[in-house]
């Protein structure tokens, strides 16, 4: 095994090293004291969010300085010793609390994270276990058993996931700043990390690109948090503490026709005809009450109708800026896609773009090329 105290003689690596431990550490206090956003000075970040990412890079520095402790100042005489206790306590902290800040990212609900807690226990039994017999063998099931653990999270994770966009899309007509993709990227980064760490042997090159792996983690946790807008300050008072009623099962009775038809002429009545749709960042709740029904109606009612909320809104929008564009050509004024875009309730010109494909099966720069030379 590769002594690493070794590397403390390279001047290079110190400097390296302690840079990193720095920037963790500015990184910890900007997420814990800093209220504002700079990077997207728009977005509101989650604030459960902010301080387990700021808990995260305070280990990243502690970690750094116990290995610092353990593998230059010889606090642990025995090398073996010293590497089995560094590699525990990255196993006991830094593994679980970066698991809880990717789940911190999804607010559709609070997950339970005994779990995550619960995991921990082998990989403190057979540290232990290394420690008393001083047997390699024990690290290969260390190994097998950290692997094992991150497929079966990262499945469970990706799923979670996915699960957060349909709520998304059941419970908001504007995505932006909330993209799930952005969380899978995250994901995707920590798993070839993770195995990273697992499957290579230590050699010198290894403890580079292990620095290296930090400072992409912190800047892939900066770039996430910064960029994920809270949904709880904007979301109803009733689904802040419990998962909100979209996230809840829909009862196996539907609803009758009579009731859909209902709430589909509410819809005619106090959504459509008031041009309500036009008003950024409304939701499936601040719609229910509009119209005068409760959520778990409204979303059994998209479900029946094969579509959801967001969908839902987002044809109109379509529909508002495809007859406000031929409107502005027949009176010899047309206006440009990014400023009816906008005027039809879209925040992002992208956003748009990207629903105005999905509805009508072409570009808005072809669909507007077809009306201007009819």
């Amino acid at each position: 095994m590769y002594e690493e105290q070794q590397l403390y003689n390279d001047l290079v690596y110190v400097i390296f090293y302690g840079g990193i431990t720095f920037l963790a550490l500015v990184a910890g206090v900007y997420m814990l004291f800093r209220r504002g956003n700079a990077i997207a000075p728009e977005i509101t970040p989650p604030l459960r969010l902010r301080r387990w990412t700021a808990a995260f890079f305070a280990l990243v520095v502690l970690g750094h300085v116990w290995w610092a402790l353990l593998t230059c100042f010889h606090v642990i005489s025995d090398p073996w010793i010293a590497i089995i206790v560094g590699a525990g306590l990255d196993c006991l902290t830094l593994v679980p609390v970066l698991m809880v800040t990717l789940l911190a990212m999804l607010q559709d609900r609070r997950r339970p994270l005994w779990p995550v807690v619960v995991a921990q226990v082998p990989v403190a039994v057979i540290l232990v276990a290394c420690i008393i017999y001083r047997d390699y063998v024990f690290v290969s099931y260390l190994r097998m058993y950290i692997l094992l653990f991150g497929i079966v999270f990262m499945i469970t994770m990706a799923q979670a996931v996915r699960q957060y966009g349909r709520w998304l899309r059941d419970n908001y007509a504007d995505l932006e700043h909330k993209e799930v993709w952005q969380s899978f990227v995250a994901i995707f980064v920590c798993w070839l990390i993770l195995c990273f760490y697992i499957m290579i042997d230590n050699s010198r090159v290894f403890a580079y690109i292990v620095q290296v792996n930090d400072i992409v983690l912190i800047g892939l946790l900066l770039w996430r948090v910064e960029t994920l807008q809270r949904l709880d300050e904007q979301g109803d008072t009733d689904c802040q503490a419990t998962p909100c009623e979209a996230e809840k099962p829909i009862p196996s009775m539907a609803l009758s026709a009579k009731s859909a038809s209902s709430i589909g002429q509410l819809l005619e009545q106090h959504c459509e005809a008031t041009h309500l749709y036009l008003r950024h960042d409304i939701r499936l709740g601040d719609l229910s009450k509009a119209i005068g029904t409760n959520r778990s109606y409204l979303s059994q009612y998209f479900a029946q109708q094969h579509t959801t909320y967001n969908a839902y809104i987002n044809n109109l929008r379509i529909e508002h800026f495809i007859r406000f564009y031929r409107e502005s050509v027949d009176s010899g004024h047309p206006l440009t896609a990014q400023q009816l875009a906008q005027q039809s309730g879209f925040r992002s010109y992208s956003t748009f773009g990207m629903a105005f494909k999905q509805r009508m099966g072409q570009t808005v720069t072809a669909w507007m090329r077809d009306i201007d030379g009819r």
